[in-house]
């Protein structure tokens, strides 16, 4: 028995869908990258040849998201969730606070690191409406620590689908975010941001790596004393992301996936693209009476589409045969349940047409 090579539409959260055409590059370079006899995997960091991908890969990505100089580009080891320790480490002395919303679990997991480090200012993120839909709390009602060293947020929430539509501005010090699942969505203004973090699997590339956006400035002010070396924000951009090996083939996949990006349009291309996208899945389901959005407007994620029905004893039906459509990866998060469609930049407008056909369909055979 053979093996089905259809392609499915995949909705995963993370690790999450890659453009095809970057996969299809990947494939043919696999085993011999531009004519030199191996692999990126085996080609030695030290290289000019990998200096020569490390500094494409910052070149372009400083061109997708406009970054200014004053700004360091760092590709680090590991996830996010080395970060949720990482800034807190650099930024803060021991008696030191720092803001932090609260908004879903990416958030508490944060937090709950970030208190090992120093103090912090809790402010609520997300509430739940009289309709029973969660929102973003208005930033004029925030209350905030304005001695505090930073406001720390997280711009996207992937298991919820809730996001900022723009970006704090009332706070007076300085706003770290991290962008895991919208980093390359969206035109970002980089020069209100002291620290921006992503991990690379969403919207850059494999799991393994994480982009860091740093203001350099900042580096004099660091509490790194005590600090590991490698988890040291100077430390690690005076090595050129190259303190120790490098996740060089996490470095290799970000740059073709940016070169993706800036032929097909750039970062404000894919915006209006996740935008159409969003919209089509979201009007779908705010006519029917058989799948709801948690969610109220205006808070609503345009990356992570969380879609309930109000009989839920019909999802593992829905997931199977979707699975058997070719449309995978769409159950809820086991924290929230229901049912999640990520539409990060690799996914196609026409994976979305398909995911709402076979959505009417369902609500046919099943009503």
């Amino acid at each position: 028995m053979g093996l089905d090579m259809t392609r499915a539409f995949n909705f995963s959260a993370g690790p999450a869908a890659i453009p095809t055409e970057v996969l299809e590059r990947a494939q043919k370079e696999l085993l011999n990258w531009n004519g030199y006899g191996c692999s990126v995997m085996e080609l030695g960091h030290r290289t000019p040849d990998f200096q020569g991908i490390l500094d494409k890969t910052e070149a372009n990505l400083r061109k997708l998201l406009k970054i200014p100089d004053t700004y360091k580009v760092l590709f680090m080891h590991g996830g996010a969730s080395h970060q949720f320790s990482m800034v807190p480490m650099n930024f803060l002395a021991p008696e030191e606070t720092a803001n932090y919303l609260e908004m879903d679990h990416w958030s508490r997991m944060c937090i709950k690191e970030a208190q090992r480090f120093g103090n912090i200012h809790l402010q609520q993120g997300i509430r739940t409406n009289s309709e029973g839909l969660m929102e973003l709390v208005p930033e004029n009602e925030w209350q905030l620590d304005e001695k505090g060293k930073y406001l720390h947020f997280t711009s996207n929430e992937t298991i919820v689908g809730v996001q900022f539509q723009e970006d704090p501005h009332t706070f007076s010090g300085k706003l770290v975010s991290d962008m895991c699942s919208d980093i390359l969505s969206r035109p970002i203004d980089i020069e209100k941001y002291a620290l921006i973090y992503a991990g690379a699997q969403k919207n850059i590339g494999p799991s393994g790596m994480t982009v860091v956006i740093v203001r350099e400035d900042l580096f004099e002010s660091f509490h790194t004393e005590r600090v590991p070396s490698l988890f040291q924000y100077p430390y690690v951009s005076e090595k050129g992301s190259m303190p120790n090996t490098p996740p060089s083939f996490g470095i290799y996949f970000a740059g073709m996936v940016f070169e993706w990006l800036l032929e097909n349009g750039g970062v404000e291309q894919m915006y209006k693209r996740n935008l159409e996208k969003a919209h089509l899945l979201y009007d779908y389901v705010d006519q029917s009476n058989f799948y709801h959005s948690p969610v109220a407007k205006g808070s609503r994620s345009f990356m992570n589409v969380a879609i309930q029905m109000k009989d839920r004893t019909h999802e593992e039906r829905f997931l199977h045969e979707a699975r058997e459509n070719h449309l995978i990866a769409l159950k809820g998060h086991k924290t929230f349940g229901g049912l999640r469609a990520s539409i990060y930049n690799a996914m196609s407008l026409d994976g979305v047409k398909s995911l709402i056909r076979f959505m009417e369909q369902f609500e046919r055979n099943v009503t």
